[in-house]
Order: structure tokens, then sequence, then C-alpha cells
């Protein structure tokens, strides 16, 4: 149905689609006009954390509006995640998702979200990689020895994790696997006491993230054999790959990468990606390139939707396969 206008009613309605054409145009030139969270779903000090707060802090500069970290640990990052999943649509708070977030739908039969129907990628920030370290007295130096010790003496050597599900946990696993070893897995919570026990000989070798370890390692309290990425790192440029050290096509990586509901307007999503590009470019992200182990990526929203399904299939196999169960 038409409706025809008399002509003393057009100025007025020209006037109201000027007005509601100005107010929308006004309503996105205006974002961000308040404070930005992000949610790291992990406790205060840990390496997703040190990275939210760099970001935010380099984010802040982008964006002109002061942006902050709000860390709601619990339950292997559900209760983050659940968090922003449900929040407002409005660019205002984001999610500093990981590996825990590919592999979750995996390891839990039901999530009260669902990351691709909730959730829509902004930017992959950062690819990091693991080493892998044993007892500086161990007889045990290079990728080769270890298969070989652990073939010549099944279910004797033991890895440490710090919990189900973990990259350290799922890079022991993949190894297993690929290497057709067995490993014993003995569970800590938190890397500080599997290291304590590695260094101590309990346990004979862990898959550690660069932060944890590197101190250690210069320090010669630790070994190093290889790094899990699969091409070397300028950091380590003399540690091989897993992969050239015995255990051809070895890749595990942990990630870190920003998420928002998944109704937020596309304009939003692309100054938010725009902000994050920028600022991993600083100075402040090349010294975590070192102390964390980080490759910087921060490209298009739709590369970490890509890398984020890989995970999802590539772990999903491995836990599968490996007949890992949530604690």
């Amino acid at each position: 149905m038409f409706f025809r206008l008399k002509p003393r009613q057009i100025p007025f309605a020209l006037a109201t689609c000027m007005l509601l054409t100005l107010q929308t145009g006004g309503a996105m030139a205006a974002y961000p006009d308040r404070i930005i969270k992000i949610v790291v779903p992990f406790a205060p000090g840990g390496g997703t954390d040190i990275v939210a707060r760099t970001l935010a802090q380099e984010m802040a500069k982008e964006l002109g509006v002061s942006v902050i970290v709000e860390n709601k640990p619990g339950a292997g990052t559900i209760i983050g995640t659940q968090s922003v999943a449900a929040s407002e649509s409005d660019g205002y708070t984001l999610l500093m998702g990981t590996f825990a977030n590919a592999v979750n739908p995996s390891l839990y039969a039901k999530l009260p979200y669902d990351q691709h129907r909730d959730l829509a990628a902004v930017a992959l920030i950062a690819r990091s990689f693991s080493i892998v370290v044993v007892n500086p007295k161990s007889k045990i130096k290079s990728i080769k020895n270890l298969i070989a010790a652990a073939k010549a003496e099944p279910e004797k050597l033991s890895y440490g994790t710090y919990g189900t599900g973990t990259s350290a946990h799922l890079a022991g696993e993949l190894f297993k696997h690929m290497a057709n070893v067995n490993l014993t897995t003995v569970p800590y919570k938190g890397s500080a006491p599997a290291i304590t026990d590695l260094i101590g000989g309990q346990i004979q070798v862990m898959f550690t993230t660069v932060a944890s370890a590197a101190p250690l390692i210069e320090g010669g309290q630790l070994r190093a054999l290889a790094v899990t990425s699969a091409e070397r790192s300028p950091a380590f440029p003399n540690l091989p790959t897993v992969s050239e050290a015995g255990v051809s096509g070895y890749d595990a990586e942990a990630w870190y990468g920003l998420f928002v509901p998944s109704k937020t307007s596309p304009e939003i999503i692309d100054r938010l990606n725009k902000a994050a590009a920028s600022a991993v470019k600083a100075d402040a992200f090349k010294k975590l390139g070192v102390n964390e182990g980080l490759v910087m990526v921060a490209g298009p929203p739709a590369e970490l939707d890509r890398y984020f399904r890989e995970e999802e299939d590539r772990w999903r196999k491995v836990i599968q396969d490996a007949g890992i169960k949530p604690d």
C-alpha cells in the first residue's frame, strides 16, 4: 500500500528523513564514546592477561577511549566466554579468546553458548609456541633421544601438564600420537609446580610456554630440545622444530584472538580490527614477542574465523583419539 503525501507534508517528511540519517550516521561516527572492556577468561598475571593488558593499552591510543581488562576466570574459560556471548552487541565488550575456546566444544558435551552462533571474530592477535624441555641431567638430549627412550621403556617416562585440555597437555598428546610412543600424563595446577617437579626429577619432560621456560633454560636449570611451532622461532634460532627433529608434520600452537558478540555491526568490527592491527606494531608487543614467544598477526576477521575452525577440527581428533575428558 502506498501513501501520497500532500504538498504541505513533504518538507516535514524530508526533514524527518534527514534527522534520522544524521542520528544513525552520528551514532556510528561517535563510536567509541565510552570505556571498552576486554574480558580475559583467566586469572590475572598469566600469559593471556599480559597480552590483553598490552593490547588494551595500545588500542586505547588508537580508539581515543580507555580500554580496560576484566578478569573472569573459571570453568576452563567458559564463564568469561559466556559473559561476552550474552553481552550487548555494541562493541564495548570484547573477549580475549584462546586455544581453550577451540578445544572446549570437544571436551564438554554441552556449552552455554555456541562460539560460531554467539561470537564474531575481530582479529587473530598472535600465535605462540611451546618448548619441549627436560632436566639438564637427563640423558635425553634430542627429540630422537626422547622417542627412543619412550619406546625402550614404555609408560616409564612421564610428562607434566598444567591442566586437562591445555595447550601443554594436547601438545603432548599430539606428540604421543604422531611419534607412536607412550608417555604417562601427570596433571598439575599450573606450570610452576610442574616445572619444579621436572627440575627435581619427578617427571621427565614438559611441553611448556616460553615465558615459563626461557629464564630457566638460560640459567641452565632446564634443557630445551625443540619448539612446537611449524617454523623455527627467531627468539630461539638454534632450536629445531619438533618436526625437523624427528616427528615430521608436528605443529602445536597456542594463540590469542579478539571476539565480540555476533550481532555487532561490521563497521564496529572493522574499527576494532584496525585498532588491533595498529596496536601490535607497538614496541610493547615487540618485547612480548621475545618474552612470550609470540608471532604477531592481527589480520582481517576472516583470518581468525578460518584459523579458529581449523584449530577446532585438528584438536577434536586428538581429544577423541586420546579419550580425553574434562576434570
